[in-house]
């Protein structure tokens, strides 16, 4: 390998734990989700990388590194002669952190001179976006159903039952806000729905369409409707998720 005296590095927050986010490194079907279909990894020192992207472009290296779930490093260049970087002719280095808001991903891809390295930032911008995506995916597997648990505990009555929906769904410090309130945690949650329904007495919400994801942030409509069924109101949340999968913090907004 010539020297690779040419650095890009990129930061990205993906909102899931480490071990998940690894598995992206090391699981060929994971590791095609966010490279392209036929991509494969063998998952030790001196194990191929093949890369096959969308329109076929096909590149290649190896695993130089592998130490779960902190780091991985591999070479990496393309195949097709006519590209400046061939295949071992640049490294990778991607290192893992963990934060509360889950996993701090740090990529170093070393190459051979700066108009290599100018040529991939564009491509490592749109690879880490693909990256978090797909792993946000598959950590917030679950979010349909917990939009929907949400909704319900707003009609609740039940305290110990709306205690015990909220806390299947959100962490033990969600912060909650719209037009008309202001919370913090599940108990300041729970006493605010029971007051929102003694002042919107049978108003229920319901979700209106799909739930949108985007790396750990949800955005969700909502309908609301008196107990007559009539349409009352309409509105969108907006959810952070934590690395576990659970509502951190929603704001909601009435339209």
């Amino acid at each position: 390998m010539t020297a690779l005296d040419h650095a890009l590095e990129r930061t990205v927050l993906i909102h899931a734990r480490r071990e998940t986010v690894f598995r992206y490194f090391t699981d060929s079907e994971r590791f095609a989700a966010w490279w392209g279909a036929g991509s494969t990894i063998e998952p030790r020192a001196g194990g191929a990388v093949r890369i096959r992207y969308p329109n076929g472009v096909l590149a290649s290296g190896e695993v130089l590194e592998l130490a779960p779930p902190d780091r991985i490093v591999f070479t990496y260049g393309y195949e097709d002669p006519a590209k400046p970087v061939r295949p071992g002719g640049s490294r990778v280095v991607v290192t893992l952190q963990e934060r509360k808001e889950g996993t701090l991903l740090h990529l170093r891809h070393e190459l051979p001179d700066a108009a290599s390295r100018d040529q991939h930032v564009q491509g490592w911008r749109y690879q880490l976006a693909v990256f978090a995506n797909v792993v946000a995916r598959e950590q917030h597997a679950g979010l349909t159903p917990a939009v929907d648990a949400l909704f319900a505990a707003w009609s609740e009555k039940d305290e110990g039952r709306r205690r015990a929906a909220l806390s299947a769904i959100a962490t033990d410090d969600v912060a909650f806000a719209d037009a008309f309130s202001c919370t913090a945690g599940i108990d300041d949650l729970v006493h605010h729905l029971a007051a929102a329904q003694m002042h919107m007495p049978g108003v229920v919400l319901e979700r209106s369409g799909d739930v949108r994801q985007c790396q750990g942030t949800a955005v969700v409509d909502w309908i609301a409707k008196g107990p007559d069924g009539a349409v009352r109101g309409r509105g969108t949340n907006v959810l952070l998720l934590d690395p576990d999968g659970r509502l951190a913090r929603i704001v909601g907004f009435w339209g």
